[in-house]
């Protein structure tokens, strides 16, 4: 029997570990926590109270807070935290881990060389003997462990591992696609975090649902650049990764990145919006990081540098909208907004 490790007790590691008792494959599941207080408090009441109260978690997860027993004969790895701890949990993993690798955070991972940021596959391919890959589409994690129906996108390394994982995540309810084109879905899944805010803050000022749609048609326009200029597809943005992504993030009520722009468009600070979020809302420390890349690229990416600004530099969000719509606007497919 196939052996699946979830590594990460949040919300989402939660849903997916949920999710794949009710497939038709039935693995063995097993979900780490890194804390050994939480697992055992998941282990016990059988409830993700914290990070998604209300989801039964199935007696047949095993939780565990020993890494090594939750690699033990895995045949699959799920990494379910953020993108930005991503990395340690990997390095942590090698010492027991050789199963293909995935994961489901969405953003950029720190790089060893400039300009100090990049994309995920490109650096844990790099250390990681098996294939690895990326889960990513529009999926909320209490909807998922609701099960009400859920597609999503599965990229790899190698395409037998891509097709391999799909048919492992799919269920009745949860559709999974195979795409060929790893880079444009990180960036799909990285940028439409930095959207979600920027859309967030526009309704946040009461600037309706015209503009609210102009940004996620011209955040899309810019996310295109920027995968073509990373090596990636620019259809692939028109798909679940992309499109449907950035859709749900920016007009959901459960996309913490969109709720972030609501509060910072109340002028709230950023910390106390983040203390009280009480999840990552990766949106912020992605808004840093498409602006170190696409610098270097050379891509103009005004919406997520105005978010950027609004972050890191203490640009008011009226300001921010109000320099966007200053700019001269060219063609719609061949300029910027």
């Amino acid at each position: 029997m196939d052996t699946v490790a979830i590594l990460g007790a949040g919300a989402w590691g939660t849903a997916l570990a949920i999710h794949l008792t009710r497939t038709r494959s039935t693995p063995s599941i097993r979900l780490w926590a890194r804390d050994a207080t939480q697992a055992a408090a998941l282990g016990a009441v059988r409830e993700n109270v914290r990070y998604l109260p209300g989801a039964a978690l199935p007696s047949s997860i095993v939780v565990t807070a020993n890494l090594e027993a939750a690699l033990a004969d895995a045949t699959l790895i799920l990494v379910a935290t953020p993108a930005g701890a991503l990395l340690d949990v990997v390095a942590q993993a090698q010492r027991w881990g050789a199963a293909p690798l995935f994961w489901a955070g969405k953003g950029f991972v720190a790089t060893g060389a400039a300009p100090g940021v990049g994309l995920a596959h490109r650096v844990v391919g790099a250390a990681w003997s098996a294939p690895v890959g990326v889960v990513s589409g529009p999926s909320f994690a209490e909807e998922v462990a609701r099960g009400l129906p859920t597609a999503v996108t599965v990229a790899a390394s190698d395409p037998n591992a891509a097709e391999s994982v799909a048919r492992q995540l799919r269920g009745d309810t949860f559709r999974a696609y195979v795409s060929e084109d790893i880079t444009g879905v990180e960036v799909g899944g990285a940028v439409k975090n930095v959207l979600a805010i920027a859309a967030g803050a526009s309704d946040g000022l009461g600037f309706g649902h015209n503009a609210r749609a102009a940004l996620i048609t011209r955040g899309l326009a810019e996310t295109g650049r920027f995968s073509s200029a990373l090596g990636g597809r620019r259809e692939t943005l028109m798909g679940l990764a992309g499109l449907g992504d950035l859709v749900l993030t920016c007009t959901g009520d459960l996309s913490r990145n969109r709720r972030v722009g609501l509060a910072l468009a109340q002028g709230r600070p950023l910390a106390a919006i983040l203390a009280e979020l009480g999840h990552i809302a990766e949106g912020v420390t992605a808004a840093r990081d498409v602006r170190t890349l696409s610098g270097t690229l050379g891509v103009d990416m005004p919406i997520c540098d105005a978010v950027y600004r609004v972050l890191y530099e203490n640009l008011p969000p009226r300001r921010a909208v109000e320099a966007l719509l200053a700019r001269e606007p060219g063609p719609e497919f061949q300029g910027s907004l």
